[in-house]
């Protein structure tokens, strides 16, 4: 058990070789923090970087108190080093924030304000201005987001992505929950407690090379799609159900051309015929997998992620957050 006194903030900020950047998202980030009159810990979650991210982190904690690492004994992905980060947090109040600066530190005292303010447990940054991202990555969130809601997946707001501040109880909420693979954008919603939303314009990475290249954003939306929604099932069904329509429509259509005496179309209408039954079912079961596949995880129960260490923990560890500070807690 930590002797340390709990911070009123936590800031958790997952990281995986972000060596290029992470001078400028100190420079950055404490100032905004020591400026606010509350207690303070950053929670950085070093998911199992290869560069030098792990010795840059403990160079700054020399020198920056309320900087705290966690580090995992291997990569486990974006969305699991963000739910460690929130295991480990002690804060009655925590914001999740990405480490290339595209979310900007200086609105984290604004989403603070905004959950006082509002009395709410979560406050969502909300992207308004996203102009320094590509069309490409433009279209496809707004593709995954109204695909999220058609199949009633998420009450998340358009462009919220995992720039937010939650409350103690919302964090504790989020932590208890069994299911593995968790998309934190569509948790969170899901939990269904008071929130509001914080405007800001998106920036361009300040440094180095993005960590979500196509292959995991397909990832992400898959296990958004399969672990919030059960209308793909229904979609193998419905599929099922057109396939049997279209094969009576046909059989109508040849009895009548046998009355006729008409010659049934040719090869080539029954080899496009017999390639579209079959996609259909390869993508039935491939939904099907997907599906299945989840279950067999989560029967396995093997942890998200390992943590190998905490430096809260290291016996030289100075005392985190500020003294004149104290818990809060919203009423």
């Amino acid at each position: 058990m930590s002797t340390h006194p709990a911070p009123v903030l936590s800031v958790v900020v997952p990281m995986f070789d972000e060596a290029e950047v992470l001078p400028l998202l100190v420079a950055r980030l404490r100032p905004v923090l020591d400026a606010l009159p509350d207690a303070y810990e950053v929670v950085a979650v070093d998911d199992g970087s290869r560069d030098q991210t792990p010795v840059l982190l403990q160079a700054h904690r020399r020198t920056w108190p309320q900087l705290r690492v966690l580090r995992l004994r291997a990569n486990a992905g974006h969305q699991a080093a963000i739910s460690a980060g929130l295991a480990a947090a002690r804060g009655a109040w925590v914001v999740t924030l990405d480490a290339d600066l595209q979310d900007p530190p200086e609105a984290v005292p604004r989403l603070l304000e905004a959950a006082r303010t509002h009395g709410v447990d979560v406050v969502y940054g909300v992207r308004t201005d996203r102009s320094s991202d590509s069309p490409f990555k433009r279209s496809t969130a707004h593709a995954y987001y109204a695909t999220m809601r058609a199949m009633g997946a998420t009450g998340a707001p358009d462009n919220a992505g995992d720039y937010r501040l939650m409350s103690r109880a919302t964090v504790d909420a989020v932590n208890a929950l069994p299911e593995e693979h968790r998309v934190l954008r569509l948790v969170v919603p899901a939990l269904g407690f008071p929130s509001t939303t914080v405007g800001y314009a998106r920036d361009e990475r300040a440094a180095g090379t993005s960590k979500y290249p196509l292959s995991k954003m397909v990832r992400l939306s898959v296990d958004s799609i399969t672990g919030f929604s059960s209308a793909p099932l229904r979609l193998a069904t419905w599929f099922g159900l057109g396939g049997g329509l279209v094969a009576v429509a046909l059989l109508v259509y040849a009895l009548l051309a046998k009355v006729l005496g008409h010659t049934v179309a040719g090869w080539t209408s029954t080899v496009v015929i017999v390639a579209a039954v079959g996609a259909l079912q390869l993508l039935s079961l491939g939904i099907l997998g997907e599906y299945v596949g989840r279950i067999y995880v989560a029967l396995q129960r093997r942890p998200s992620y390992y943590v190998a260490h905490d430096s809260l923990h290291d016996p030289d560890s100075p005392t985190q957050g500020r003294s004149q500070g104290r818990p809060g807690q919203r009423t």
